[in-house]
């Protein structure tokens, strides 16, 4: 009971606490420039909310604890419909509200009509990963994020990641975006899919996954040897840089092979998610050939 209690208690806080400063985010994010300001605001981000039409009924057919489902009044038309039947077969709470409500949820307003509350997403561990690997019968593949910041990267990766195999990805507890509502937007249902670990120090993590047997590769623009020569085919770590500043001094340092994706445009680098992307299909490939 008394757990029931401080559960309830927790939530409401939450959400007085976010009214509170979600107009904070929204004003001050394009404001906030050094890394102690950006992890100040990224600690305000919710990550109790599925925003969408797709990624909601993504979360409807997963094992997601949907507390209830908001819907702007009067917004009856097309796969929103879907929504509903699949609440009510699942017996979740819909709620009829004005389209400001939805809108004051968002972080960017995108929610077409409709927004799940949700229990905040549950992380897995690295070992849940490498379990995961184990119980298909396949070789580790695992994705290792270095301070990765724009949602909708993130939500790319989640999803490209989902499509070629990826057993798991794994992202640090600071500096780095977690999984927010525009996330489960941009991964459009993959984030039901994927494990995820959220890990305190990325490094260690990288040492351990080493002592595992695995071979950690990190994507970088003056690698080794190009993504296409490389055999990706045993059990691998792919590192995909931030953007902008690309991985840090001393997780570059701890891959055992640095990879560069061929380019010969008149600029020199790509998207975090495309970069990620081709890496990723590139592993896969290795693994299809042999």
């Amino acid at each position: 009971m008394a757990q029931r209690m401080n559960k309830s208690n927790n939530k409401n806080e939450n959400k007085t606490d976010y009214k509170k400063n979600n107009k904070f985010v929204k004003n001050e994010v394009v404001k906030k420039n050094t890394r102690e300001d950006r992890r100040e605001v990224d600690a305000l981000i919710r990550e109790d909310v599925v925003v969408g039409r797709n990624a909601v009924i993504e979360a409807l057919k997963s094992d997601t604890t949907i507390e209830q489902i908001l819907i702007a009044n009067g917004n009856m038309e097309g796969s929103i419909n879907k929504v509903i039947a699949m609440a009510k077969d699942k017996k979740v709470v819909i709620k009829e509200v004005d389209r400001k409500k939805l809108d004051s949820i968002s972080e960017t307003g995108a929610h077409q009509g409709v927004i799940a509350i949700v229990t905040p997403f549950k992380y897995s561990e690295v070992e849940d990963i490498l379990k995961y690997a184990e119980e298909k019968g396949e070789k580790p593949f695992i994705v290792i994020l270095d301070e990765l910041e724009d949602p909708h990267n993130l939500g790319s990766i989640v999803r490209t990641a989902e499509l070629s195999g990826v057993h798991g990805i794994i992202i640090p507890k600071r500096r780095n975006v977690g999984i927010t509502p525009t996330v489960y937007k941009s991964a459009a249902g993959a984030i039901e899919h994927m494990k995820i670990a959220k890990v305190t120090n990325i490094n260690a993590v990288i040492d351990e996954l080493k002592e595992a047997g695995v071979w950690v590769y990190g994507a970088e623009i003056d690698g080794d040897s190009y993504s296409y020569e490389t055999d990706f085919s045993g059990a691998c770590a792919l590192i995909i840089g931030s953007e902008g500043r690309g991985m840090s001094k001393l997780t570059k340092d701890k891959c055992d092979k640095l990879v560069k994706i061929p380019m010969v445009g008149k600029i020199n680098s790509l998207n975090a998610s495309v970069a990620g992307g081709i890496m990723m299909y590139e592993i896969l490939k290795s693994r299809l050939l042999k």
